[in-house]
């Protein structure tokens, strides 16, 4: 069963892979850095404190909990210890596959970039989702990020999938230890001024 699992996922990566563009390349390329998000980021934290003011600080814990949480897991964990090489750095794929520019570290599975940008997205639409409508596109930006990393050839579709699902539960783990905390302490204030 896995093994087909395998295969299926080899052959739908060689599949996706196939359309590329020359002049989308390095778009794609960009799209997968960290440096061209910053004034998205940027903005992000400009919404929240608009919006919470100082009670911000909860939502930047828990933003850091889910991006910690979801990047070790990944990198720290999966990738050592599934040892599943990532397709450029795979030799059955040489002069199949397409790869732009660089191709990252030996393993691939899970995808981080999947998992944070998930994580981040799960995260601030269940803080969010009552308060300030249109969080729900933060799925979309984090899926352009992800696909962007099969597109270049450093990740399979599974390793995406399994990313994503990552980042969905540090995201929502985050979300609800925040809350347990923030109540926790909430009470205890009270508990004090009684």
């Amino acid at each position: 069963m896995i093994e087909a699992i395998k295969i299926w996922d080899e052959e739908f990566f060689l599949f996706l892979n196939s359309f590329h563009f020359d002049w989308l390349d390095p778009i794609m390329y960009a799209m997968t850095k960290t440096l061209i998000w910053v004034p998205f980021y940027a903005f992000l934290v400009y919404i929240i404190i608009k919006k919470l003011g100082q009670s911000s600080i909860w939502i930047f814990i828990g933003i850091f909990l889910a991006i910690l949480i979801s990047d070790q897991t990944t990198s720290g964990f999966m990738k050592p210890f599934f040892e599943r090489p990532r397709p450029c750095h795979d030799p059955r794929w040489e002069g199949l596959m397409f790869n732009y520019k660089r191709c990252g570290g030996m393993f691939g599975f899970a995808s981080s970039h999947a998992a944070n940008t998930f994580a981040l997205a799960i995260y601030l639409w269940l803080t969010f989702k009552r308060r300030v409508p249109g969080f729900g596109w933060m799925f979309l930006w984090a899926a352009i990020v992800s696909y962007t990393r099969l597109y270049l050839g450093v990740h399979y579709p599974a390793d995406l999938i399994v990313g994503a699902m990552v980042g969905i539960i540090a995201g929502w783990f985050s979300w609800w230890l925040v809350i347990k905390i923030k109540m926790t302490a909430i009470r205890k204030v009270e508990e004090m001024d009684e």
